[in-house]
C-alpha cells in the first residue's frame, strides 16, 4: 500500500508544480462538456480534438439542441475527426436523456454503461472528471504508463488478463484523499506530455525512480509489442465512381446505411472490384464514357487499411433523382452533410480543377 501511495502522491505533487494549461472543456465544466470531450478523445489525439469540440460546443451547447439536431447537421461538424459511430451515439444518448432522464445527464455507473457508446472508462472518466467520484481511468496514456512502470510483458498472457491487471492496478493506485478528478486528469496528462508513445522524456518523469522499463533500459520495447497485439491492419481494396455533370459542378453522392464504416456519412458509389464496377457502367450506358483513374488513396480505419481506388466520369446530365439518402452534391454550395475524410479529399482534388 504504501508503495502506491508513493505513486500516487508522486502524480499529484507533478500536477500541481506541472502548470498545465486548461483544455477548452476544463474551463467551466460540466458533466456535458466532460462527456463530449471523453468521447472525442475516444482514440483520438488531444490536439486533434479542440477544434472539433469548439465547434460541435458551439453547435450544440446543451443535451436538448444536440437531441433536436439532424444527424446530418451532427456528421456535418464531426467529419474529419473519424470514428464515427461516436457521432451516432453522441446522438442516441442526448436523445434517451431528453425521454428518460427528464434532460438531467445521470451521475450513476450502470446507468452510464447502458448508453451507447460509454465504455468503463468513458464512464468513470465523465463521474471522476467532472464530478469527483472515485473511479478510475483506462485510457491508451494510462495504460502506457502502466505497462512501463511495471514492465509488464503482455506478449506472455492474453489480452484479456492484460486488461484486467491493468484495471486492477489503477484501482489500486487511485489517492485516499478524494483528489479522484486530479489524480485521473494527470495520469493521461502524464502519458500524452511524458510519456509518450515515442520518445518518451524520462529524465523528467515523476515516476523514473521506480519505473521499472526506464531503470531495465525496456521502454519502447513493452510499448510496441501493446500496439502489435491490439492493432492488426487488415488490407481492404474499394472503387469508387465520381460521377461529375461538369459543366453543372455537381457529383452524386449517396449514404451509407448500416455499413461496417462511415454509416450515416455520404460517399461516392462503391464497388469491391473493377467487374462490378464496369456492369454497373453498363446497365445505366455508361461505359463508353472516358474514365479517368484518380490517384489511389490509403487510408487507415481503426485496423482496416483501406486503398481507394477512384475512377471519374464526366456525365452531361443528372442520371438519378435525388431523396434524402442520395443527391448531387453543389461543389459551389456544399451541402450540410457528413463526409469521410477521403470524400473530402477527393472533392478538393476535383475543386482544384487538378485532374
Amino acid at each position: 500500500m504504501e508503495y502506491h501511495l508513493t505513486f500516487s502522491h508522486k502524480i499529484l505533487s507533478w500536477s500541481k508544480n506541472a502548470h498545465i494549461l486548461k483544455l477548452p472543456w476544463q474551463i467551466n465544466k460540466t458533466i456535458y462538456k466532460i462527456w463530449i470531450s471523453e468521447v472525442m478523445l475516444q482514440q483520438t489525439q488531444v490536439a486533434t480534438v479542440i477544434p472539433y469540440y469548439q465547434k460541435f460546443i458551439k453547435k450544440f451547447p446543451t443535451i436538448s439542441k444536440l437531441a433536436e439536431a439532424n444527424i446530418n447537421e451532427i456528421l456535418y461538424i464531426w467529419s474529419g475527426l473519424g470514428y464515427y459511430k461516436r457521432a451516432l451515439n453522441l446522438h442516441k444518448t442526448a436523445t434517451i436523456i431528453i425521454h428518460h432522464h427528464n434532460g438531467v445527464f445521470p451521475n450513476n455507473f450502470n446507468i452510464l454503461l447502458s448508453f451507447p457508446g460509454i465504455g468503463r472508462s468513458t464512464a468513470g472518466a465523465i463521474l471522476s472528471l467532472a464530478l469527483n467520484k472515485r473511479f478510475p481511468i483506462l485510457d491508451g496514456n494510462i495504460k502506457r504508463i502502466l505497462i512501463r512502470y511495471y514492465s509488464l510483458n503482455n506478449q506472455q498472457t492474453s489480452p484479456t488478463k492484460i486488461n484486467n491487471k491493468l484495471w486492477s492496478l489503477i484501482d489500486s493506485l487511485l489517492p485516499l484523499d478524494s483528489n479522484y478528478a486530479i489524480f485521473n486528469q494527470a495520469m493521461m496528462d502524464l502519458g500524452r506530455l511524458i510519456c509518450t508513445h515515442s520518445n518518451p522524456q524520462c529524465n523528467i518523469c515523476p515516476l523514473n525512480s521506480h519505473c521499472q522499463s526506464f531503470l531495465t533500459n525496456n521502454i519502447n520495447l513493452l510499448t510496441q509489442k501493446y500496439a502489435t497485439i491490439h492493432n492488426p491492419k487488415q488490407k481492404k481494396i474499394i472503387y469508387w465512381l465520381i460521377l461529375l455533370v461538369k459543366h453543372r459542378n455537381i457529383i452524386y453522392l449517396t449514404q451509407r446505411l448500416q455499413e461496417t464504416i462511415w454509416n450515416k456519412l455520404f460517399c461516392f458509389p462503391e464497388f469491391y472490384n473493377r467487374t462490378t464496377l464496369n456492369t454497373w457502367l453498363s446497365k445505366y450506358n455508361l461505359h463508353n464514357n472516358l474514365k479517368i483513374n484518380m490517384p489511389i488513396i490509403k487510408h487507415n480505419i481503426s485496423n482496416i487499411a483501406l486503398e481507394i481506388q477512384p475512377t471519374l466520369i464526366n456525365i452531361n446530365n443528372t442520371i438519378f433523382n435525388t431523396n434524402e439518402k442520395n443527391i448531387w452534391y453543389n461543389l459551389n454550395k456544399p451541402a450540410i452533410i457528413g463526409l469521410p475524410k477521403p470524400v473530402n479529399t477527393i472533392l478538393k482534388i476535383i475543386q482544384n480543377k487538378t485532374i
